[in-house]
């Protein structure tokens, strides 16, 4: 039995082609890759590529000026930090609310429209493995260029579940029976019709937002159309920790506010979504409000 691709890449000794990360004294990373031949140069010195190849991961170098690196290989959260960009990457505590609350299994057959830098797609085809299906839409052929670049280069070349389309995916989605769609966009609420379409009963629609203008009239759309429940939105704060003897205390500086996500599930083809019981509060919808439910009441 073949191994799962890109898995090679995770295990052994250093290979010639292998991304390596140093962490240096301070905890600073430096990421390159591994070539036959070459010098690693800091401002503290070099070393030879020559020297990390066949070692085992997890070794320590020392460079010419005597400082100290420790060599892994960077974790995909790592490597999305750090690869070159076209658009803003998900970041990866993002990306596992995604894999977590959009349920994303081996196997499964996902659509995501958005495709930035490849950092989303990168962590969708680890979870669905060779055997499922990522159909990914970017509007932009130098935003997909690059993603393509991104996530061959993690894998260690092309992907067999990942197809990539430039184009607008309310105009080019062909595909059916669909379990997860996955919405980066600008204005998700205009490819809700299509993509109501392509997924399965039960399917899910994840939906990522930066803004509350575009969180709150992509429910509002969710609602309108009727072929979901009622969604669910979040964001996501993290904090890291400073753990030193007595010293125990939050870090001064946190990733805050990266985006808004939210979830909802597909109905059976001609179910009516059940009302909501929890109505909105009196002026939720105020005169001069001209979307969905615009008559005030709010539920159905």
């Amino acid at each position: 039995m073949s191994e799962p691709t890109g898995a090679a890449r995770r295990r052994g000794p250093f290979k010639v082609g292998d991304q390596v990360q140093l962490t240096d004294p301070k905890g600073r990373h430096y990421t390159f890759t591994l070539e036959a031949g070459k010098n690693f140069h800091t401002h503290k010195g070099s070393f030879p590529h020559d020297e990390l190849i066949g070692a085992p991961e997890g070794s320590v170098v020392r460079t010419t000026g005597n400082v100290a690196y420790l060599a892994l290989r960077p974790l995909l959260p790592d490597y999305v930090l750090s690869m070159p960009r076209g658009a803003a990457v998900v970041y990866p505590k993002d990306a596992g609310q995604i894999l977590s609350f959009a349920d994303i299994f081996p196997g499964a057959r996902v659509v995501e429209a958005g495709v930035g830098s490849g950092s989303l797609s990168s962590f969708l085809l680890r979870a669905i493995g060779d055997q499922g299906m990522l159909h990914s839409y970017e509007r932009r052929e130098d935003f997909a260029e690059i993603a393509q670049q991104n996530v061959e280069r993690y894998f260690g070349g092309p992907h067999p579940a990942w197809q990539l389309t430039v184009g607008d995916l309310q105009d080019n989605l062909s595909d059916t029976d669909v379990d997860r769609v996955i919405l980066d966009m600008l204005a998700p609420w205009e490819c809700l019709e299509a993509v109501s379409k392509a997924l399965v009963p039960g399917g899910i629609l994840c939906c990522y937002v930066a803004t509350t203008t575009q969180l709150a009239r992509t429910v509002e759309s969710i609602r309108e159309i009727g072929s979901f429940n009622e969604p669910t939105a979040w964001e996501t704060m993290l904090r890291n920790w400073h753990v030193e003897g007595l010293a125990v205390r939050p870090d001064h500086r946190m990733i805050g506010h990266t985006g808004f996500l939210l979830t909802a599930r597909r109905l059976a083809d001609g179910v009516e979504p059940p009302m909501r019981r929890r109505r909105p509060s009196k002026g939720a919808y105020g005169d001069d409000y001209t979307g969905p439910n615009a008559d005030g009441g709010g539920g159905r």
